[in-house]
């Protein structure tokens, strides 16, 4: 027989990237920041802790002592305890601050579970961790049809469009979606890979014949880009951007695309961001 002591877990600044952040890839984690000396932490932990036995393991409930890891706390913005944060697919999906009575937890809890459509998108996940392409893009338009701005959907059918190179209907899919980190890279990831069918040689050529030919030299850094080629394709843009001419801008945005792509912490962004910011100005 479960009790709900075992539906919890105390979590430190150490465990937390795998046992919240990984782990909220597979199941929503529900993170409880308290201290014991906070008297409406108290009140509020058994009732997490009974609403989660009775769950059945949909969502996995953990507690951070804040006292025990203040920075973790700062990093998540805890002003007040207790607060309760809810994590899905490594982001903060919902929370609250302060002592709820059950019902108004459970019916938090609800909105933070997975829905038919979520559990759709899983189906499709699986499909394609089988090499089974076709039926998961089949069950992810299936979800779009019901709901067109399903953020996991859209970013999933769109990450199998640009692959195989259909750019136009993955940034018709990605207009669709709310604005985040993700959607931003894979427009960036579109752009280029519909870059992906220009002959680098010929525009190799053309720059050869024309040095000062700037819209050769995009399309240039544009292919080799999408060929993963990303230092020379930067290296090209800079040059455009360096002229101050009237191609600058649209140098910028072809490698603001490739920061995109490989993201903030890569070495190349750091590396270029820095050329880049001092070439405009």
């Amino acid at each position: 027989m479960t009790t709900p002591s075992d539906f919890v877990k105390d979590v430190d600044t150490a465990n937390f990237p795998q046992d919240v952040l990984q782990r909220s890839r597979e199941v929503p984690v529900v993170v409880d920041f308290w201290a014991t000396w906070c008297q409406p932490c108290l009140i509020l932990g058994p009732i997490l802790e009974k609403v989660a036995a009775d769950s059945g393991g949909s969502f996995e409930l953990v507690k951070v002592d804040v006292d025990s890891n203040q920075e973790l706390a700062a990093q998540y913005g805890v002003q007040g305890i207790p607060m309760v944060v809810a994590f899905r697919d490594g982001k903060i999906a919902d929370s609250f601050t302060g002592a709820l009575p059950e019902d108004a937890v459970r019916q938090w809890v609800e909105k933070i579970l997975p829905t038919e459509l979520d559990l759709m998108v899983d189906q499709a996940r699986t499909a394609l961790l089988a090499d089974d392409d076709i039926a998961a893009e089949h069950i992810l338009h299936q979800v779009l049809d019901q709901q067109s701005d399903h953020s996991e959907a859209g970013a999933s059918l769109a990450s199998m469009l640009i692959e195989r190179g259909a750019t136009d209907e993955a940034m018709i899919v990605l207009g669709r979606l709310a604005p985040d980190s993700e959607v931003d890279r894979l427009q960036s990831a579109a752009r280029l890979k519909a870059s992906s069918g220009q002959d680098v040689s010929e525009l190799e050529a053309k720059l050869a014949a024309d040095d000062s030919n700037e819209d050769a030299r995009i399309d240039l850094a544009k292919a080799l880009a999408a060929r993963s080629e990303f230092e020379p394709a930067l290296d090209h843009l800079l040059v455009v951007v360096r002229a101050k001419g009237p191609k600058k801008d649209d140098a910028r945005v072809a490698t603001l695309d490739i920061f995109g792509v490989l993201g903030d912490e890569h070495p190349l962004t750091q590396t270029y961001r820095r050329q880049l910011a001092t070439a405009l100005f």
